[in-house]
């Protein structure tokens, strides 16, 4: 047999192979323009009112733990390994015993239903569909029992005063709809000083004014594909999920939301919630180690690294920087990062450094603004191909293989 018989026999084999590659479904061509989470946030910012993108983007006071949360990534850059042979790699990453398909997830995010049309349904279903996990906020306005109908497997976060009437007919609620995993939001004591959101007119509940009106008129495919469509189909929304019982509608002169005694939530109430769950309980918006030593004596399950976006204490440090440290501690405990991240690099620069996950919000509730559910697909797929093509640059196959040796401070 000449040279050439080898040469044709494999070119059938490299062409059933690109074919293989090739065999994902198109994408949507309304969905084709967008890239990265990037797009889909600078398309946000055109489609949603201003007050509603500052509540979504901003920060609290001077931006300057929103600023670190990108800034801290920043700080630190790959040291690639050479010559390993990366086609058996995948983006796969368990928690709680369970594998998901993507290494990251949705975290909460509050009024997500005013920024989107039937926000948190979308998120969920998308979550579900791409098969990773999803975590409904207190200040949702779609009702929880709803939520875990669209998605069995979504977590739910809970703000919560240091009152037990309070905490205890919640948790009970929570049981009863259906949630295996409980998480408690530890870093919100008080309200924090968001400056941007008075500057741009946003309250909670909104208040109807004519600013409101303008802003609503001057952006007609927010106001029809979610305001009046809601309006239409469910009625007026209200915060479903902050109790027990049903909290007060969205757009309100008079009313306000009873936060209640925030500033009192302490170590008993962490216990008390404990005794009366029964599935896994988190704490969201650890920074302090001291804090996931003491949380672990009373039986916490995990923890979520977090300086809440920049949102609270204008100062706190980014939780990349605490994340070592927290893990030292840890132990068995999961230990998983949100805040910041943008790109399939960030996600791996957060497993190296420790985590055991990570969890996405912003450009997730963008995508879901500007296209709704195919859209939250479309961006999980692309964060999760860019992990796919990182992990090959950098030398790896696993999540669990990136390890601090392959990062260093820049």
């Amino acid at each position: 047999m000449t040279a050439e018989g080898p040469a044709q026999s494999r070119a059938p084999v490299a062409a059933e192979t690109l074919s293989k590659k090739r065999a994902a479904p198109p994408v949507p061509p309304s969905l084709q323009g967008f890239l990265s989470l990037n797009d889909f946030e600078v398309a946000a910012q055109k489609h949603l009112p201003r007050m509603l993108h500052g509540y979504l983007a901003g920060g609290v006071e001077t931006d300057w733990s929103l600023t670190d949360n990108r800034r801290a990534f920043a700080e630190w850059g790959f040291i690639p390994r050479c010559l390993t042979d990366a086609r058996a790699r995948n983006t796969k990453a368990s928690l709680f015993g369970r594998e998901y398909d993507a290494p990251f997830g949705i975290p909460p995010m509050g009024s997500a239903a005013l920024l989107a049309y039937r926000g948190d349904i979308a998120l969920a279903q998308a979550a579900r569909a791409k098969n990773i996990p999803y975590i409904l906020s207190a200040s949702s306005l779609i009702r929880m029992e709803d939520v875990a109908k669209a998605n069995p497997d979504a977590w739910y976060q809970a703000y919560l005063p240091g009152e037990p009437a309070r905490i205890e007919p919640l948790v009970d609620r929570v049981i009863a709809a259906g949630f295996k995993t409980f998480v408690l939001t530890v870093d919100v004591q008080v309200s924090s000083n968001r400056e941007n959101n008075i500057r741009n007119g946003y309250t909670i509940p909104l208040k109807p004014t004519f600013r409101l009106f303008w802003q609503g008129a001057t952006h007609p495919r927010w106001a029809f594909g979610t305001w009046f469509k809601t309006l239409q189909n469910h009625g007026m929304p209200h915060f479903e999920n902050m109790d027990a019982g049903r909290g007060p509608p969205i757009l309100s002169r008079d009313l306000e939301r009873a936060f209640g005694a925030r500033d009192g939530l302490s170590w008993p109430h962490l216990e008390l919630i404990r005794k009366r769950f029964p599935g896994k309980l988190l704490i969201k918006g650890v920074l302090h180690p001291d804090d996931v030593v003491r949380a672990k004596q009373i039986g916490v399950d995990g923890f979520m690294v977090s300086n809440h976006g920049g949102r609270q204490l204008d100062g706190a440090v980014s939780g990349l920087r605490m994340l070592p440290e927290i893990v030292k501690v840890a132990g068995d405990c999961p230990v998983i990062y949100d805040g910041g991240i943008r790109r399939g690099t960030d996600v791996m620069k957060a497993y190296a450094l420790g985590a055991d996950f990570v969890f996405v919000g912003r450009p997730m509730l963008c995508a879901a603004a500007v296209r709704g559910q195919p859209g939250v697909e479309r961006a999980i797929d692309l964060l999760q191909e860019e992990i796919h093509r990182d992990l090959a640059l950098v030398g790896v196959n696993t999540m669990d293989a990136l390890g601090p040796e392959l990062l260093t401070k820049v």
